[in-house]
């Protein structure tokens, strides 16, 4: 059921996600010129916020501003969601599966690597990162999620001048300090989570794109004319066809991403205010468009909730054999797929008797698929050892016999 509801929660997030990805995609190919590297890279916390506000439970409100749902129950219909829970399983599987591969393809890289460390280094690094050499790469990265281990070719040495490795170390620092592989990492998690999202996986590249052009402006920020030409020439040498499909290692880029960076520096300068304030009221409004739409509607009475399924709940052994009777209103939302999600307790009586198994059933209900689903709504559950009930119209009743 967990697997099944967080499968269901993912899919319902694939239109927004999509249209976040697609923006900042296009943001990354064509708004460097006029906003710079730097501000669209920070634009990528717009995603997660997105998410986390359209995602907020809403605010606890008075009973009576909340939707009260009145409607015929009929328990214990016949119902079955196996393909659901199959597309569930299968989608568990295959992530765990790229999860392993991601770890199986950074392990045997470093492995690959066959470092050999530099005991006598010339050049500055950040204090506690060692120098490493291998004849299996093409050009400087930085390795290590935690602990971070800078890699040069084994003939760094002839193919850079001194003062082209000091900007390519300087460029490398930039990495290190920052700690982009740790980045990197934390970004290819959720990428992986969104496997069959191909955006999602273009998305991931645009920022890995934008992480090098990040440094690029860093290093270059107060550089010589002349310093700009030897760091060009440097990233013309370290073009490679590096993959990174599965890597959150830092490395120059392909021959791709390198053409990008040196586009960049030369368009290098001042980027457009107006631009960027225009697209920071725009995101600000995204953002409060979010917050308002969760806002809960009034429930109008051409509203129809629909049961597809009903689980009664268990009358607890021990309040039975007291002779406890009892009700429990509970509030939850229904979700466009018919899930039930948000169950809590707005009030017991008695407390703590009857919330557990009430809660537990209500989890497991079904209802009719609907466009935008149901929010805030209230039922109530009797537990009743007799068949006596009191008789109200404020909210559902549902009798749980003995």
């Amino acid at each position: 059921m967990v697997i099944q509801t967080g499968f269901n929660w993912l899919i319902e997030q694939q239109l927004l996600l999509s249209i976040l990805f697609c923006g900042f995609i296009l943001l990354e190919r064509f708004g460097l010129k006029a906003l710079g590297s730097r501000f669209v890279y920070k634009l990528a916390w717009l995603l997660p916020a997105a998410l986390v506000i359209a995602n907020l439970p809403n605010a606890i409100k008075p009973l009576q501003n909340s939707n009260i749902s009145h409607y015929l129950i009929t328990p214990n219909q016949p119902f079955t969601n196996e393909v659901g829970i199959s597309w569930a399983l299968m989608y568990l599987l295959i992530t765990a599966g790229l999860l392993i591969a991601s770890f199986i393809t950074h392990t045997r890289f470093v492995k690959s690597l066959q470092l050999t460390e530099l005991t006598q280094f010339e050049g500055t690094l950040t204090a506690g990162v060692n120098a490493y050499t291998s004849q299996y790469v093409a050009t400087p990265m930085v390795i290590g999620i935690l602990n971070s281990k800078l890699v040069l070719p084994s003939n760094h040495n002839t193919q850079f001048d001194k003062a082209t490795l000091a900007l390519i170390l300087e460029h490398e620092n930039v990495h290190i300090k920052r700690k982009d592989n740790l980045t990197n990492a934390l970004i290819l998690l959720p990428t992986i989570l969104l496997w069959f999202n191909p955006l999602a996986w273009a998305c991931y590249a645009s920022m890995r794109r934008l992480q090098e052009l990040t440094c690029d402006e860093r290093v270059l920020a107060n550089k010589t004319t002349q310093q700009h030409i030897l760091y060009s020439k440097a990233l013309i040498s370290c073009a490679a066809n590096a993959p990174t499909g599965l890597m959150a290692y830092s490395h120059y880029g392909d021959k791709k991403t390198m053409l990008q960076r040196l586009t960049n520096i030369k368009h290098s300068g001042k980027h457009s205010k107006f631009a960027k304030g225009g697209l920071l009221l725009v995101a600000a409004s995204m953002l409060s468009g979010l917050a308002i739409a969760k806002q809960p509607e009034a429930m109008t009475k051409e509203d129809h909730i629909s049961p597809t399924m009903r689980i009664e709940p268990l009358y607890p052994k021990q309040a039975a054999q007291q002779g406890i009777s009892g009700s429990v209103v509970l509030k939850y939302d229904i979700t466009p797929n018919g899930e039930t999600a948000n169950v809590s307790v707005v009030s017991a009586k008695p407390e703590a008797i009857f919330d557990r198994e009430a809660k537990k059933a209500l989890r497991q209900w079904q209802y009719k698929p609907s466009s935008m689903g149901y929010q805030n709504v209230l039922v109530q559950l009797d537990f009743a050892i007799n068949n006596e009930v009191a008789n109200t119209d404020l909210i559902e009743r549902i009798k749980v016999s003995h």
